[in-house]
């Protein structure tokens, strides 16, 4: 064994070692890949860790899933070709590249839909939420949880939004579904649908003025390098999911499907505190590093409902009645209960 092949081996048994695993644990072991497309610091990327050391733990080290963040996989749209197709197992972020082809996946880009992150959580955990992810079995994947999610702002490189007339004209990116195309030009923007990975290299080289992201994701991915103006919307709740590929799902199993389910689980709650937590965070940090936030005001808002209205309306019908009268009658009833 030559001088490579030997650090290889070392690297590798010293892998095992720290995952608390024999040799001949990982050698059973069935193995998987975890796509996603956000960086190592953020709450989502320490929750698929977690997730994949509890699987590890749960199933005695026989299913073992490699994570790789950043995009390393490819785009998100990208990569969630690659699960329905079984050449990558497992994915968590967001399904709207696919909402074209599921349409019901669209409601979740209708403007001011949830009033809180509470809200969001219980339609999400309940039968409605369900329903959407066990869906996805007809596109060969395996919906296991709505893993986290979070409000979305705007940022430009141009001047600061304190009225929806700021709006008018700006070039942002929006996330690859038509309703979401539709609410922006609405408001006067001009949209423009782009994988999150080229939007960097886009507002930088001034190709777009804008594009609305949580805040954690801003701080995380730096756009305070080529943002210089950060307002507080909260205009749409985007969550994200974890999802496998039907293929690789199969493999297991039904122990380890039932444990695989459980640590998904128990990486939703982790991910949904750590990014409520960073949130009330990085807003300082964010100034801190030179951007100049401000609220629109709720005047403005109003207004900004009431342009965007007219798409939510007309996207119901796609979405579909049945469907878009279900989630908000578990939104009406979350409602009546905290009264």
């Amino acid at each position: 064994m030559n001088h490579r092949r030997l650090l290889a081996a070392a690297v590798a048994g010293a892998t095992l070692l720290l995952a608390g695993l024999a040799p001949a644990q990982a050698q059973d072991a069935k193995r998987a890949r975890l796509g996603h497309s956000f960086t190592d610091s953020h709450p989502r990327a320490v929750a698929m860790k977690q997730f994949a050391a509890d699987v590890a733990q749960a199933t005695g080290g026989k299913v073992a899933i490699d994570v790789y963040g950043s995009a390393t996989l490819g785009s998100e749209d990208k990569m969630l070709i690659a699960v329905q197709s079984g050449t990558q197992d497992l994915y968590m972020g967001a399904l709207s590249p696919i909402a074209a082809r599921r349409k019901e996946l669209q409601i979740f880009d209708f403007p001011f839909l949830f009033a809180s992150d509470a809200e969001a959580a219980h339609v999400l955990d309940g039968p409605v939420g369900r329903r959407m992810l066990d869906g996805l079995a007809d596109m060969k994947m395996q919906g296991l949880v709505w893993a986290g999610g979070a409000f979305r702002n705007m940022s430009n490189s141009k001047r600061p939004l304190a009225s929806m007339a700021d709006m008018k004209g700006l070039k942002v990116r929006v996330m690859q579904s038509p309703m979401a195309l539709a609410s922006f030009n609405a408001m006067g923007m001009n949209a423009v649908p782009m994988a999150f990975s080229e939007v960097y290299p886009a507002l930088e080289i001034k190709a777009l003025d804008g594009y609305e992201h949580p805040v954690v994701d801003m701080y995380a991915n730096k756009m305070y390098e080529v943002q210089k103006y950060l307002t507080i919307t909260n205009h749409v709740y985007t969550p994200v999911a974890l999802v496998a590929s039907q293929k690789w799902w199969a493999s297991l199993t039904p122990a380890q499907q039932q444990a695989v389910q459980k640590a998904a689980e128990q990486a939703r709650g982790l991910q949904r505190r750590e990014e409520l937590r960073q949130a009330g965070e990085v807003v300082a940090q964010l100034k801190s590093h030179g951007m100049v936030v401000g609220e629109m005001p709720p005047a403005e808002l109003e207004k900004i409902r009431a342009a965007v209205q007219p798409v939510v309306d007309k996207n119901q019908a796609t979405v579909g009645p049945d469907f878009a009268k279900a989630f908000y009658g578990e939104l009406a009833s979350y409602r009546a209960a905290k009264r």
